[in-house]
């Protein structure tokens, strides 16, 4: 709401710090419900503060999907495409029917509200040719 620093007032600044603060509580009351995802920051032990690290959301879900070992995912769904998927998931209600698994086809596509960074293309790139060759 300002065209110069000319121009700032207290008030101005305090509400974009407001709206910024109130952006974050709703983004971590979405990541509440994920079971999965719900954080980027691994504490370490009480004994070894030193292991503490931080697993970017990105690298999580790329991880998951190219995970060789995969139950169903938690937290990411299936979007149905066709026929035969819509018919599946409609029977996977009454019968045991595997869900189709987004690492499933040779082509993965990751939507990103916001965009991503150059650092971030390159970490999905390298890690979908490490765990998944043959995958784009």
């Amino acid at each position: 709401g300002c065209d110069s620093s000319l121009n700032l007032t207290s008030q101005k600044a305090t509400d974009a710090v407001d709206s910024i603060f109130r952006s974050l509580r709703d983004i971590a009351r979405v990541r509440m419900h994920m079971k999965q995802f719900h954080s980027i920051h691994n504490p370490g032990s009480n004994t070894h503060q030193a292991s503490a690290s931080y697993r970017p959301l990105l690298k999580q879900v790329v991880e998951e999907i190219c995970n060789p070992d995969r139950p169903d995912p938690v937290d990411i769904e299936h979007m149905s495409s066709g026929l035969t998927d819509l018919l599946k998931t409609g029977f996977s209600m009454f019968m045991k029917v595997n869900r189709p698994h987004p690492g499933d086809h040779p082509l993965l596509i990751i939507f990103m509200v916001g965009g991503v960074s150059v650092s971030e293309v390159k970490m999905v790139k390298d890690l979908v040719a490490t765990r998944k060759p043959g995958t784009q």
